[in-house]
């Protein structure tokens, strides 16, 4: 009988506590490395007049889109939207679990018994974040001029 409440107990935990895997391992599962590589103090830190394309190409990436200007100078777009969401829960109640051993010596499995309450709550507010940083060349392949624009909501 003993052997069976150890099975018993050795099935149910892992049950239980196999689904609590924490959020951030789910958020390093979906993260983008490049995309945080785009900021407005990367750009007022690191892009300056003169630099390279090369050199831009570290700092930020490859850009969304290459266009050329009238006198066939190249003109790069960085273009980034993020949404932000955020949620709140709270919860609240009481539970239990009884499992029941054998009755008495007779050799019969006790069944188990549960119950409980609960409450839940929340809220959630979403925003959106643009970026777009503007990079034209001159016929070097150098930094002429730049520029930026940032934008929320």
């Amino acid at each position: 009988m003993r052997t069976i409440r150890l099975y018993l107990v050795l099935v149910l935990i892992p049950i239980f506590f196999g689904g609590c895997i924490p959020a951030t391992r789910h958020r390093q599962d979906v993260a983008n490395a490049d995309a945080d590589r785009i900021s407005v103090g990367n750009v007022q830190r690191e892009i300056r007049v003169g630099m390279s394309s090369a050199e831009v190409v570290e700092v930020l990436g490859s850009p969304n889109m290459v266009t050329t200007d009238e006198k066939r100078r190249e003109v790069w777009v960085y273009d980034k939207i993020a949404t932000d969401r955020a949620y709140s829960a709270s919860s609240g109640g009481v539970s239990a679990l009884i499992l029941g051993g054998d009755a008495g010596g007779s050799g019969a499995l006790g069944g188990g018994i549960g119950s409980g309450f609960s409450r839940h709550s929340g809220a959630s507010s979403t925003s959106q974040r643009t970026l777009t940083v503007i990079i034209k060349f001159d016929e070097h392949s150098t930094v002429r001029d730049f520029a930026y624009r940032q934008s929320s909501f």
